[in-house]
């Protein structure tokens, strides 16, 4: 039994259900609809992918020794979760102003199908500048001495991928299954209301914190 392994995936599986804009992207599109969750909650697999072949080609370890490219990721990453976050408060607003009517329900659909949410998904995690370097400060205290790095560190970042797989497409179908309650048009507000004010605060740290530096 492979003791580190079984560590690792313990600490990973936390790292993964940790909510934050993965998360929130996930709820939010499953509120649309179950092919809308579960293809956001793809997407954000997806987007680990990207992190696990940078990880693997060294290019994480390039983009942590030059802070200006950082900077430039951590900024677009930002940026793009700002404006989701501020697309959901519009989105509270006008469904506040509608009544949360029908037909408003029905035009969300079309704004957010399974193609839209899928990019989301990805692109919201692929933006992370802060996976890369988890990547990098995580993944080598899980390799033993002696052993090749290249071949565990592809396991272990298959194995976040995996989880990644797991528990995401659950997140989007217990949302899917609580959908009578949660799409009522009160608690579809809160909801909305809330995760555009979360990602909003996150993108508005994610922006501001190169910019102090």
């Amino acid at each position: 039994m492979d003791a580190q392994l079984l560590a690792f995936v313990a600490v990973a599986a936390g790292m993964v259900a940790l909510p934050g804009a993965d998360f929130t992207v996930v709820v939010r599109n499953a509120l649309v609809s179950r092919r809308s969750g579960l293809a956001a909650a793809v997407g954000v697999a997806g987007g680990l992918l990207v992190h696990t072949a940078l990880a693997v080609a060294g290019l994480a370890a390039l983009l942590v020794a030059m802070p200006a490219l950082f900077r430039t990721v951590q900024l677009l990453g930002g940026a793009y979760v700002l404006h989701l976050g501020l697309s959901g408060l519009y989105a509270m607003r006008r469904r506040a102003a509608a009544g949360a009517g029908a037909e408003e329900g029905t035009a969300g659909t079309r704004r957010s199908g399974p193609g839209r949410a899928l990019r989301q998904g990805f692109l919201t995690n692929a933006l992370n500048p802060k996976a890369p370097v988890l990547f990098l400060s995580l993944l080598p205290q899980f390799v033993p001495d002696g052993q090749a790095p290249l071949p565990r560190t592809l396991l272990l970042a298959s194995v976040v991928v995996l989880l990644a797989l797991v528990w995401f497409p659950a997140v989007a179908l217990l949302v899917d299954r609580l959908g009578l309650w949660l799409r009522r048009p009160r608690t579809a507000r809160v909801i909305e209301g809330g995760s555009g004010a979360a990602l909003t605060v996150l993108g508005l740290v994610l922006v501001t914190q190169p910019l102090l530096h």
